[in-house]
């Protein structure tokens, strides 16, 4: 019998689990006394469970058999261009497998948290609210924003977590759209164009993965915490600002980095600056905010190509 002893009761289910997000999500409950199953898909074997979001038998039959009190869903298409030129795939995953996701947890009274996105908003007049008025400029806020609807729909004690672009501890530097400039910051030979027009709120995983924890467990005290909620980094930074800020952090040249001031012409368009009010969650007492120097260093010192600078960076 002493071995049962401490098998935490609490059961979270994490989609998403092999992703950026979903790794942190899925380290934040197992390290806190939860008991944390992980699915994936094309990357999950072998420390996650492989499940085709699609399959509504499957995701049925593991809701079913693990029985979870909490679930966090992670997985989505959430490259823009990506969504833009494979709208009916990415519009499956984030739409309909979303709404599916809601109806199962409605069924054996999990309470789901689906992750979304500040692209639900157009960026013309921050900050953000939860009860403002979304207007999505692309495919992929659009596509978030009705997976929103259909998880409120199909389960109404379920929550929305909107959040801004992401960084973290990656696998491959193209992981995040923060991470992947680390190449153009490094090879200082060449000069780099970088985006200087739209105003973002580098995020850290790991703080988001605290949120979520926070969340459910505040949840299991109170059936009232449920709908739409808010969370961001509060440093304010192009892209061209976090390039410099990473430069900074590693003590590399940043004068071959170019800010560029005009609004971008290729791909998705984007909103200019979709910043969202987090006090909802701050009232609440949930957060957590990692510095961007703090957190961008602990991210991609792995991936620092002249390991002198390590020596200049950790001593």
């Amino acid at each position: 019998l002493q071995e049962d002893v401490d098998i935490p009761s609490r059961r979270v289910l994490i989609t998403g689990a092999t992703g950026l997000l979903g790794r942190a999500v899925f380290k934040e409950f197992n390290e806190n006394n939860w008991n944390a199953v992980g699915c994936g898909y094309r990357r999950a074997q072998p420390r996650f469970e492989q499940i085709n979001l699609l399959d509504s038998i499957a995701v049925h039959d593991i809701i079913h058999d693990f029985q979870p009190h909490v679930i966090v869903h992670c997985a989505a298409e959430r490259r823009p261009d990506v969504v833009e030129s494979q709208p009916d795939a990415a519009s499956q995953l984030n739409v309909a497998a979303s709404g599916n996701l809601a109806k199962e947890a409605a069924g054996v009274g999990a309470f789901l948290i689906y992750i979304s996105t500040d692209y639900v908003f157009d960026g013309t007049s921050p900050p953000y609210k939860e009860s403002d008025v979304p207007n999505p400029l692309n495919l992929y806020g659009k596509t978030k924003l009705e997976g929103e609807k259909a998880v409120l729909e199909n389960n109404e004690g379920a929550a929305v977590l909107r959040i801004p672009v992401l960084y973290g501890e990656v696998e491959r530097l193209e992981e995040s759209a923060v991470t992947v400039m680390f190449d153009k910051v490094q090879f200082s030979n060449k000069s780099a164009n970088m985006d200087h027009w739209q105003q973002r709120f580098p995020t850290n995983v790991k703080d988001v993965a605290a949120v979520c924890r926070q969340l459910a467990e505040k949840r299991m005290l109170d059936p009232s915490v449920k709908g739409t909620f808010h969370w961001s980094g509060n440093e304010q930074m192009t892209k061209y600002e976090m390039a410099c800020a990473i430069a900074d952090a590693f003590n590399l040249p940043s004068s071959h980095l170019r800010p560029i001031t005009d609004c971008p012409v290729v791909g998705a368009l984007r909103p200019r600056n979709a910043q969202l009010d987090c006090s909802k969650l701050e009232m609440l007492g949930i957060g957590q905010r990692t510095p961007f120097r703090a957190g961008i260093k602990e991210s991609l010192w792995p991936f620092l190509v002249d390991k002198r600078w390590r020596q200049t960076v950790f001593h």
